[in-house]
Parts: structure tokens; sequence; C-alpha cells
């Protein structure tokens, strides 16, 4: 008979989510990753089977509240600009705020672009972003917010890009001043 677990596991990935995200993924030796969580490695191997396998599923829940967030965020019918320039200070204020606990995406796909099924997460949150955004676009467009002749899609690849821009340079500790004049830039994409 087997014995039942004695940690919960979606606190361990939460945890190897945060500690992925400060750390990166070869810079966290197992070891280290054990003691954080507080287990095991046979534990660690039961659970996920590797520190591969608990990566991934790092990987996966930071990507699912990425774009519950965005979804969130989005979700208005208020101002276009509005909600784009609330939403990107908020992102630009949180790497302000802990600049180095870093974008886990930046960092996967920076960090392990030879390793396809990594980068292929990394696409799937980063093209869930897009559509999201592309959506909100579309229908700031149907009210008269933009342009006709403005692509939301187009726009949303922009900003998509621009997001991770944005993490970027909160990384590298640009100031509050350069990442509100960037937003203030980018909302100009929208005129």
């Amino acid at each position: 008979m087997a014995r039942p677990r004695g940690f919960d596991t979606g606190l361990a990935v939460e945890r190897a989510m945060r500690l992925f995200r400060r750390q990166g993924y070869h810079a966290t030796p197992l070891p280290h990753l054990t003691a954080r969580l507080h287990i095991g490695s046979g534990s660690l191997y039961a659970a996920f089977g590797s520190k591969e396998g608990l990566y991934a599923r790092a990987l996966d829940l930071y990507c699912a509240d990425l774009v519950r967030d965005f979804a969130e965020r989005l979700r208005s019918d208020g101002d276009i600009r509005t909600t784009v320039r609330e939403l990107l200070l908020a992102l630009a204020a949180a790497d302000l705020a802990e600049p180095e606990r870093g974008c886990l995406l930046v960092n996967a796909v920076t960090e392990r672009s030879g390793h396809p099924p990594t980068v292929e997460r990394v696409g799937a949150a980063m093209a869930a972003v897009e559509l999201l955004l592309a959506d909100a676009l579309r229908r700031a467009q149907a009210r008269g917010e933009l342009r006709a002749a403005q692509d939301p899609a187009e726009l949303a690849r922009f900003l998509t890009a621009f997001v991770q821009g944005l993490h970027v340079m909160g990384n590298a500790r640009a100031g509050r001043g350069f990442l509100e004049s960037a937003v203030s830039g980018a909302l100009r994409a929208l005129d």
C-alpha cells in the first residue's frame, strides 16, 4: 500500500514557481529546491517525476495566473487607453516594488530557449495574452475608441512584446520615470 503524500503539492508548485522566478532553472539546484519546499528528493520525484516535471508545473501555474490576470484586467468595457495604461503601470509598479522577482516567462525563454516544451509553454501564454488584448482592442474599436484603420491584432502583438520589454527593463532596475515614459510612448500606438 502506497504511503499517503505528506505535503501539499499545490503549495509546493507555488513555492517552486517563486523560486524559479527569482533564480531561474539552472541556478536552482535540487538540494536548494527541496530545502525551500520542505520536502525530500524522493517526495519530489514521487510527486513530479523530476526537477524538470516540477518546473513544468510551476511554469504552467505562472502562465495560468498571468492569463487570468490579463483576462480580469481587460474584461472592462471602459476606455481602452485607461484600461491599457492601468494594466501597464500595474506591471511596472510590481517590477519596481520587487525587481528581483523577475518574470518567469522572460527567464524561461531566455534561459531555456533550446528546450522546446518550455518555449511552447511560453509561446502559448503569450498567444493567449495577445488574443485577450486583441479582443479588448476590437471591442474598443467597435465603440469608436480606435480608428477603423488600426489593426487590433497588430496593436495586440506590439503590446504583448512591449509587456515583456517592460519586465526586462524593470529587472534592469530602470526607474519609475523611465517606465512611465515608456508606457506613455506605447499608448500613443492607440492614437
